[in-house]
């Protein structure tokens, strides 16, 4: 039984915070999604990052101020900004699958971090915790194992770290990959006045999965009242 735990240390640091997330099965990711998709997403980021520099932005600061909190791998930047710098920049984010466009674009849309990982890769259950130190982690393009720093917010399950510094980057253990039949996805909300925002979020990316990969994706939300959420439940409910 798989279960997404989130540990009593995190929610030290990020009482007011909630991760939401979206378990699907049966999914064929080896087509292909209308090439608007993503450009359209990469257009509509830039609302979110009108001011220069990029840190003078809302949603940016917010995400600044949190890697201010915990110990991070020097450089390391939440995943949005990342995604958002792209597309102010006039780069975009380009097609890497089909599952993993679908999250990209919901994550330009609303300015959200969005993780996306193989299911039937995790071993054992999924814990966003803090790191004792010396966590194994490799990054996804990489083949040179990192260690996680004592302090660092990471998810992790019975092997490995499986998204290094809260939501910087995945593991390539755990990566989606056109093959990939079973998935979650989550995305962070550490702002609790865009609550709304992270629920919308969360429904656009549903509504995307069934419209273009035709599945239908069970959902979870979790805060530090509510933990735990089980994935094995919602899969096979």
């Amino acid at each position: 039984m798989k279960q997404f735990n989130v540990q009593p240390a995190f929610w030290q640091i990020f009482p007011e915070a909630e991760i939401v997330g979206l378990v699907v099965d049966n999914v064929d990711n080896t087509g292909a999604l209308p090439a608007k998709l993503l450009t359209t997403a990469n257009e509509k980021a830039q609302q979110w990052v009108p001011n220069d520099p990029i840190s003078a932005n809302p949603v940016v600061q917010d995400w600044r101020k949190a890697y201010q909190q915990f110990k991070t791998k020097k450089g390391a930047r939440s995943a949005v900004e990342n995604l958002l710098k792209r597309a102010k920049q006039g780069k975009g984010v380009t097609s890497i699958n089909p599952a993993v466009d679908l999250y990209n674009a919901v994550a330009l849309t609303w300015a959200f971090p969005i993780g996306g990982q193989d299911l039937t890769k995790i071993q054992g259950n999924i814990e966003l915790t803090v790191a004792q130190g010396g966590e194994e982690f490799i990054p996804i393009g990489e083949a040179n194992v990192e260690s996680a720093l004592m302090g660092e917010v990471i998810y992790q399950d019975g092997e490995s770290v499986i998204c290094r510094c809260f939501n910087w980057r995945d593991s390539s253990r755990v990566e989606i990959t056109s093959t990939t039949h079973q998935m979650i996805f989550y995305m962070e909300n550490i702002n609790p006045q865009r609550h709304n925002e992270v629920i919308q979020a969360l429904e656009l990316l549903q509504t995307y999965l069934q419209t273009y990969l035709q599945v239908t994706a069970k959902s979870f939300q979790l805060t530090k009242d509510h933990p735990q959420a089980d994935l094995q439940a919602l899969l096979y409910d």
